[in-house]
């Protein structure tokens, strides 16, 4: 397989071009606004640029976790949530068309309310916030783009990450630096291992399954029941945190509560695993040890 990876630098694109590369394939990537050493500069929001991009890799996947993630910093700023989330994939998705690979693009489980979870996929999304709605959209776009679309959608993801910025990495910082952390108690998700995201996406493209898929952790729990994981993993003192209800955290943007995602489809059809929190947290800990500078 030849892949294209947007967005390369962030943690599930540079999960992605090490699994691919793993399992034998031919990968390159590029980065929006964190540069990284092998990774080519593209802005996706320059349809021709990604045009010219799909045209020269020549692909037969390209796959794009590029995006706006910040659901707050979304809330006050539709138009660029909406070009980062629906517009950009969807101009890169037709340019893959064009080029007759497939295109696998990377969503929320933003786009649920969050009541009476966990969701799968033949639950309609209804989003509560402008970055849920920017995804939803994004995932009617791309699917009307290309033929051979491949929707992701995933929760809370967490592992190993070169620019350390998701949540375990801020919550290992706080901790060693005796900082307090205010965690929601009633809003529950199903927190998901990078490299599992990775393994199960390359696996869908290497056996042509396209369509709509939940590719997330198998267990849904609160953030801080997943906090006092991470302390316990880490050997962190869990003193400091706080478990607070979603209202008092004053978030701009409302949050799904009861959410987490239903993976059965997923875990039926692949043979990749998804991990537990647990185990991905255990694997994360090893992996950074592993690669920590002797």
């Amino acid at each position: 397989m030849r892949a294209l990876v947007i967005g390369a630098s962030g943690q599930v694109g540079a999960a992605l071009l090490t699994t691919l590369r793993g399992r034998g394939h031919d990968a390159c990537g590029t980065y929006g606004h964190h540069a990284a050493p092998g990774l080519d500069p593209l802005d996706l929001a320059d349809h021709v640029a990604v045009a010219r991009a799909v045209a020269a890799a020549r692909p037969d996947w390209v796959f794009c976790p590029a995006g706006l993630s910040h659901v707050d910093y979304c809330e006050d700023h539709v138009d660029e949530a909406m070009a980062a989330n629906r517009d950009g994939p969807a101009g890169a998705a037709r340019a893959t068309e064009g080029a007759g690979a497939g295109f696998v693009f990377y969503s929320s489980d933003y786009v649920f309310d969050g009541v009476a979870g966990p969701l799968g996929e033949a639950d309609a999304p209804r989003p509560r916030s402008v970055y849920g709605r920017s995804k939803h959209e994004g995932e009617q776009a791309v699917m009307a783009a290309c033929r051979r679309a491949v929707v992701i959608r995933t929760s809370v993801v967490y592992g190993p990450e070169r620019q350390e910025k998701n949540f375990v990495y801020q919550l290992i910082r706080a901790c060693r630096e005796g900082r307090g952390f205010r965690l929601a108690a009633d809003q529950r998700a199903s927190p998901s291992y990078n490299p599992d995201v990775a393994a199960a996406s390359v696996e869908l493209c290497e056996r042509g399954l396209a369509g709509l898929w939940h590719v997330a952790g198998p267990e849904v729990l609160d953030r801080y029941a997943f906090a006092l994981l991470v302390c316990k993993e880490f050997g962190l003192d869990a003193s400091r945190l706080s478990a607070i209800t979603t209202a008092a955290l004053a978030q701009k943007a409302p949050r799904p509560l009861d959410g987490g995602l239903k993976v059965a489809k997923a875990q039926a059809e692949l043979t990749t695993r998804l991990r537990s929190p647990a185990e991905g947290l255990h694997a994360m800990r090893e992996a950074i040890e592993r690669n920590r500078p002797r």
